[in-house]
């Protein structure tokens, strides 16, 4: 008999109707202090496992791979409403679980095609104020991975990438940076590489209309910081983005910049090995411009039997065709220079 009576098992829709219903309980009941404290606690721990569900349902389990019906049904049901908004802003709410769950939630719908279409994209576009949200989360200690993780993935959508490279967003990245808190530091230096690497015409409209307070800023903070992770991280992602074609106009201003040339030779100076490495992947655009400016030339020039003699010894741990030819191109350029 038992059989005859349980419950439906609850759909897609469903599930994200009833989380709405209990972040909006969650985001209330806040600050109200009629509430037992008991009949929260069950509330939250109810939240908790509906979002757990909804996890499970995107990514599936150790039984079963999702299904892509019930990922459509429960993706188009969450974008109706203010869902993301909602779990965005009670994320501080729940328990450590929870968010981690909410995190990876947020993430893959992201990436959910509803016909074809990336709802989730819709979306933001129309709340793309909860990208200043998750931006000023890296200042909340405890929730800036959580919010970190979620901004990598709205970067996906160009729309968003372009909202934040054109708001002064972009600048706070240059301290999150440098933040004490070291795990934060590294979750923030992967969400500026996203964002000034995955939409490449996006990027060189931002780093052409912007090139000089941007890279006053880069020079200055990031690759002459007294903090080695973050200098190493810095000439890592400028030989990224100059070696990039979409960028070359920005790489030809860059390398006839003595200011940038004096830079980038103290880096090839550095006792760290990878810092060296990462800084010759600079340094060889600059030897090997055709059209070098006078002071450009001059340097280099006066420098010539310094620079000969530290690529002399200059080695990478594994062997590497590639940069042994391009060592050996560069040498050549420097040898070959006359003063202009």
């Amino acid at each position: 008999m038992k059989g005859l009576f349980k419950s439906k098992p609850k759909t897609p829709v469903d599930l994200v109707r009833q989380t709405r219903a209990l972040l909006i309980y969650a985001d209330s009941s806040a600050n109200s202090s009629d509430i037992p404290h008991s009949k929260r606690e069950d509330k939250m721990s109810e939240l908790g496992k509906l979002i757990r569900e909804l996890k499970s349902i995107l990514y599936g389990n150790s039984e079963s791979e999702p299904v892509s019906e019930a990922c459509a049904q429960l993706t188009q049901e969450f974008f109706k409403e203010n869902t993301l908004r909602l779990l965005i802003i009670c994320l501080p709410k729940l328990n450590l679980e929870a968010r981690k769950d909410a995190t990876q939630v947020v993430a893959n719908l992201q990436r959910q095609q509803v016909q074809s279409r990336l709802i989730a994209c819709d979306y933001l576009e129309a709340n793309i104020d909860l990208m200043d949200l998750l931006v000023t989360g890296y200042e909340n200690t405890d929730m800036a991975l959580h919010y970190g993780a979620m901004l990598r993935e709205c970067i996906r959508h160009q729309s968003v990438a372009r909202y934040l490279l054109e708001s002064d967003h972009v600048k706070k990245f240059f301290d999150y940076i440098q933040l004490p808190n070291f795990d934060i530091a590294a979750d923030a230096a992967a969400t500026f590489k996203e964002l000034l690497t995955r939409h490449k015409s996006t990027v060189a409209e931002f780093l052409l209309k912007n090139y000089d307070w941007f890279f006053a800023e880069y020079n200055s903070k990031l690759l002459e910081s007294t903090n080695y992770i973050t200098r190493r991280q810095a000439i890592k992602l400028l030989g990224d983005m100059l070696l990039d074609r979409s960028n070359s106009a920005v790489m030809t201003r860059y390398v006839s910049s003595r200011d940038n040339l004096r830079i980038l030779m103290n880096l090839l100076r550095e006792s760290s090995k990878s810092i060296q490495i990462e800084a010759f992947h600079v340094f060889k655009l600059f030897a090997a411009n055709q059209n070098k400016p006078a002071d450009i030339v001059s340097i280099l020039v006066a420098n010539r039997s310094k620079l000969l003699r530290l690529f002399a010894d200059f080695k990478t741990d594994k062997e590497d065709e590639q940069f042994e030819a391009d060592k050996s191109q560069v040498v050549k350029e420097i040898a070959a220079l006359e003063p202009k």
